[in-house]
């Protein structure tokens, strides 16, 4: 699960870079073990009060383990391991980088990149697999990022340039269709924060000559109503699943995180509350609901959260 989160700006440091995140493997009884370590970490503020980053999502593609890492680069503290897609090996734990991210950011720089808030190594957070790729979410450049097994870049969709800094964080996909929700910046205004629909149109004859739009992944929708989104998913019964991380006013307070979903009649609905700071969720092979909670908050703070979802309609 993943190991914390950036959830605030403030520009590149001063932050405290190392090499103690990594990987660990719940069993079903909850039995933790290490699965890979040594991958590059960054205490967020002094003493790592706002959280810590490392690696900030893991995704499996056709058997293999890939970890995005998000703690590495210049500007985390950590020059020498920069920010980007690892492969894992799981029998001896070992891992290399495939993509560095942050060195590609650098040359294909977003549309919109805010002054006071910008991260030139990225702040990394989500990652999917898709159609034999895998795709992340960076936040702070406001882009969705596709990587093959070999290590090729792309770029899906800058969402900055029609968006700007939203601080898009987290992904689905369904019916050939991306779902990206994002944070919003701080002070938190609830209810604003959007789950984005981005569709690539496979043909424009609708379209009178000379007016069809650009080829390649576009926003075709927009839903608002939702605050903080940090996480989303797709569950059992076909609906969306958010999760937020504070829908209060103000600043990210404990108690205040919650996993909504919509329904068909496009109502959104609370469906756990009370959670403090989370960042990450997932509905397991056991259609159980998964959720890191104490995401944003000091080292060794963390839980992994286990909910039984009854369907919604």
């Amino acid at each position: 699960m993943r190991s914390g989160s950036r959830t605030s700006g403030g520009g590149p440091g001063p932050d405290t870079g190392g090499l103690t995140a990594r990987i660990s493997k719940i069993s079903p009884g909850g039995k933790v073990t290490t699965v890979a370590s040594g991958f590059p970490s960054v205490d967020v503020g002094p003493g790592g009060v706002n959280g810590v980053i490392g690696v900030s999502d893991v995704v499996f593609l056709d058997g293999d383990l890939y970890a995005l890492v998000g703690g590495g680069g210049c500007s985390h503290g950590n020059p020498k391991n920069p920010s980007g897609i690892a492969k894992v090996d799981l029998k001896s734990g070992s891992w290399h980088l495939i993509a560095d991210i942050g060195a590609w950011l650098k040359t294909h720089p977003a549309k919109y990149e805010s002054a006071d808030d910008f991260e030139p190594d990225g702040t990394l957070y989500s990652m999917i697999a898709v159609d034999g790729r895998l795709l992340a979410v960076e936040p702070n450049h406001g882009q969705v990022i596709s990587v093959g097994p070999s290590g090729d870049i792309r770029q899906v969709i800058d969402i900055s340039a029609s968006e700007g800094h939203i601080v898009p964080t987290s992904i689905a996909a369904r019916d050939g269709s991306l779902f990206v929700g994002n944070l919003n910046l701080f002070p938190i205004d609830p209810q604003w924060a959007r789950i984005l629909t981005i569709s690539r149109p496979d043909d424009f004859d609708d379209f009178p000559p000379g007016l069809a739009p650009a080829s390649g992944h576009r926003i075709v929708s927009s839903k608002a109503g939702f605050t903080t989104v940090v996480a989303v998913d797709f569950g059992p019964d076909g609906l969306l699943y958010v999760l937020e991380l504070s829908d209060g006013a103000g600043f990210p307070t404990p108690g205040l995180g919650k996993v909504v979903r919509v329904l068909h009649s496009g109502a959104i609905e609370d469906v756990v509350t009370n959670l403090s700071v989370p960042t990450g969720m997932i509905f397991g092979p056991d259609h159980r609901l998964y959720v890191s909670n104490l995401g944003a908050a000091p080292a060794g703070a963390g839980q992994i959260l286990r909910f039984d979802i009854s369907p919604g309609w």
